[in-house]
């Protein structure tokens, strides 16, 4: 029996989690894939209002629980679940502001790497800046699910930013370095997956241009509309 769980943040019991979590920011886009894409789903956790659910999809196992917005919320998370809960990997399926002039909303990032305006590294004590990149594997075959299904994408290096609220000139800066968005999360998942010897990836809707300034998806389509980078984070699991 593993002595860490439950912990101060997850109520679940050990064997509560698959092997593989979909992990949305939204408490309420996590409710949202459990009622809508999976069958028998339970819930598992609701500490803090962070739900956490067990249903299967296509007969395998899986779960999906929100992270919280930021770095810290999700370091917090997928540690727990990588360390202490026996998870392998987790796909982060979530919204990002669009950097890129090819990219539009509703259109898919993969995100090969993360970079950040942040200090979440520093607790490793490297001697530089280290670049946390998502699993390869899950990457390649992100991207065939989504040739195979005529969705938009790119795959590509992506910032996790830890102001929501900033300097929008940045993303010119950003942009001119080919990072294809923002969003804010991702970077402290890799660490963590790196870490623990696990995998991670990250796929991002985008939800917003920085480009294309008249174009923006509504809190609710946020909630509800990203169904094309669900099921391809479905599919991976």
């Amino acid at each position: 029996m593993n002595k860490n769980i439950p912990t101060p943040h997850n109520s679940a019991k050990e064997g509560d989690f698959a092997e593989t979590v979909l992990m949305p920011g939204d408490p309420c886009r996590a409710e949202f894939i459990a009622k809508n894409f999976l069958t028998d789903a339970v819930k598992v956790n609701d500490v803090r209002g962070i739900k956490g659910f067990t249903g299967t999809y296509k007969g395998k196992k899986v779960s999906v629980m929100a992270s919280g917005m930021g770095q810290p919320s999700m370091g917090i998370y997928s540690y727990e679940l990588f360390n202490f809960y026996g998870v392998k990997r987790i796909i982060r399926v979530g919204s990002m502001g669009g950097y890129d002039k090819d990219l539009h909303v509703k259109d898919i990032v993969i995100a090969l790497g993360a970079c950040t305006n942040g200090n979440y590294a520093a607790q490793y004590r490297l001697p530089g800046t280290f670049c946390p990149l998502g699993d390869y594997g899950l990457v390649k075959k992100a991207e065939e699910l989504c040739i195979q299904n005529n969705i938009n994408y790119k795959v590509g290096n992506i910032l996790s930013s830890d102001t929501f609220y900033g300097d929008a000139s940045y993303a010119e800066e950003w942009g001119k370095m080919g990072v294809l968005g923002v969003e804010m999360e991702a970077y402290a998942l890799y660490c963590n997956a790196v870490r623990a010897k696990k995998s991670a990836l990250c796929i991002c809707t985008v939800s917003d241009s920085f480009v294309h300034n008249k174009e923006n998806l509504s809190s609710e389509e946020r909630e509800k509309g990203f169904s094309d980078m669900i099921k391809i984070a479905l599919e991976l699991a």
